[in-house]
């Protein structure tokens, strides 16, 4: 037999027709990827955890992009949720302490407070809005010093906290009973550092300059009530002027 006829021979036709393409698809099909074998479930699980690290933001420590910004971000406590005219929060626990409570506690004040600096402090350095003027057709009973939110707060006098938390209008506010009596009220913060029955002193930071309550921009409302807190408001300009201390 002739070489030409010896390769015809050992070289099978392929069959044509609609079964001739069997062969192909065989072939293509061993040409694909095999399954992993053993190494199957280790394969399985690290597709698992790729996917729980694409579809969760914070796994990796990063917080997602609407995470809310609390307190705790200012070095400051967050205002609890209660109203300062009850001193009650939903639970019932007392958060406010009577104003014979902080005189008793102003006693610890008396020995160092004749030598001791500032006895005085403007509460937040700012510019006057409003002055204790009418305003609107009505009496605005304090001054309006306006500052760039978290501008610090301080005490214009020794005393003691009364309150501090939620009151209306205000948003936040903290009361403090000075050594003559009269009561300051310093509103519209929302971040503060004081609680009731605290004895702070003149200069002393006590909150950050907010934008709370009845407020139309990042403002200190501080006024003064001669002899208590239901007593006569002082004009705060005035009160500042005579311990030598200008707006």
């Amino acid at each position: 037999m002739s070489r030409s006829r010896k390769s015809a021979a050992a070289t099978p036709a392929v069959p044509s027709g609609a079964d001739g393409g069997a062969p192909v698809r065989a072939a293509r099909r061993r040409r694909m990827p095999l399954p992993p074998g053993r190494r199957g479930p280790l394969w399985l699980a690290a597709l698992v955890a790729g996917a729980l690290v694409a579809a969760s933001p914070t796994v990796l420590g990063t917080p997602p992009a609407d995470a809310a910004v609390d307190a705790s971000d200012y070095g400051l406590g967050m205002a609890p949720e209660y109203s300062v005219n009850d001193g009650l929060d939903d639970a019932g626990v007392r958060r406010g302490i009577t104003e014979a409570e902080a005189a008793a506690r102003l006693g610890e004040l008396a020995a160092s407070r004749a030598a001791r600096e500032p006895k005085t402090a403007l509460p937040v350095q700012g510019r006057l809005t409003t002055c204790f003027c009418m305003r609107w057709g009505q009496m605005h009973y304090g001054l309006d010093l306006a500052a760039p939110l978290g501008t610090r707060i301080v005490s214009a006098s020794d005393g003691v906290v009364l309150r501090a938390g939620r009151a209306r209008g205000y948003g936040n506010a903290i009361y403090i009973q000075d050594p003559d009596g009269n009561v300051h009220v310093y509103g519209h913060m929302r971040f503060y550092s004081v609680e009731a029955g605290q004895v702070v002193r003149a200069g002393e930071e006590i909150a950050k300059v907010g934008n709370e309550g009845f407020s139309t921009g990042p403002h200190l409302h501080w006024e003064v009530h001669s002899g208590g807190e239901d007593g006569r408001p002082l004009d705060p300009e005035k009160w500042l002027n005579e311990r030598g201390l200008a707006v």
